[in-house]
């Protein structure tokens, strides 16, 4: 057998055999998708209420006549678009750093400051697939909830979010995949994610090569997976609206 492949061999086992150090990677996989996961939610929700507030005002505002209403709209719209564009216009790197080095210096609750920084940022990207969602939603179902005596938040959410969830869905399902590799940089504060794992081995072996590729390797077949579930998810959406 060529030496290279036995120098190969004997590197993963240095890498991942002895002293069990496929644990870190093990560890860093499950943190990698609670990460993600509740990111998520908290980008859902936080998507939820900037779209309904951006939308109500796009919608409503000229039409409004409680001067104190319009106020407080006005305002919530305009703290919205500011979220929106520092959100977006600054690197998700620089954010986590703020909020972990800054706004919850005194936490010790590594993954705490991870879900909230990447909730954040994914929250403006989900505001706007939500937002798209309900314009995309014809006005005659607002005008159809109207007339069976909802008022606006409720024709909102009985009737026009149902039906807008059922159309960006594929769109989130997306997000999720695109905060899952994006949730590599939390081992810069200290998350052992599964980027994180791997820079641990690499520093008890000295070893980079199969480290990284064991990472790239986990992270393309999980991305792969979801991909799959979207699919199968689109599938099943366009036979439901047949």
């Amino acid at each position: 057998m060529p030496e290279w492949i036995l120098k190969l061999q004997r590197d993963f086992v240095v890498a991942f055999i002895e002293d069990n150090r496929w644990k870190y990677l093990v560890e860093g996989i499950g943190n990698t998708i609670i990460l993600t996961f509740f990111a998520l939610i908290l980008g859902v929700i936080l998507g939820v209420v900037i779209a309904a507030v951006r939308t109500t005002y796009d919608k409503n505002y000229s039409e409004m006549r409680n001067p104190v209403g319009k106020f407080f709209l006005s305002i919530g719209n305009a703290i919205c678009r500011i979220y929106l564009t520092v959100i977006r216009g600054t690197p998700a790197m620089v954010q986590i750093l703020i909020i972990f080095f800054i706004i919850m210096a005194s936490s010790d609750n590594k993954m705490l400051c991870g879900i909230i920084a990447f909730g954040i940022n994914s929250g403006a990207y989900v505001a706007e697939i939500i937002r798209g969602g309900i314009m995309s939603i014809d006005i005659g179902q607002t005008e159809a909830g109207r007339s069976l005596g909802f008022n606006y938040a409720q024709t909102m959410w009985f009737i026009v979010l149902p039906q807008t969830f059922k159309n960006i869905l594929p769109a989130l399902a997306n997000e999720f995949i695109v905060l899952l590799k994006e949730t590599a940089i939390a081992g810069y504060v200290g998350v052992t994610d599964l980027t994180r794992g791997a820079n641990i081995i690499r520093g008890i072996t000295y070893q980079s090569f199969w480290p990284l590729l064991a990472i790239a390797a986990i992270y393309l077949i999980m991305v792969m997976f979801f991909t799959k579930l979207v699919d199968i998810l689109e599938r099943r959406l366009r036979k439901s609206e047949r």
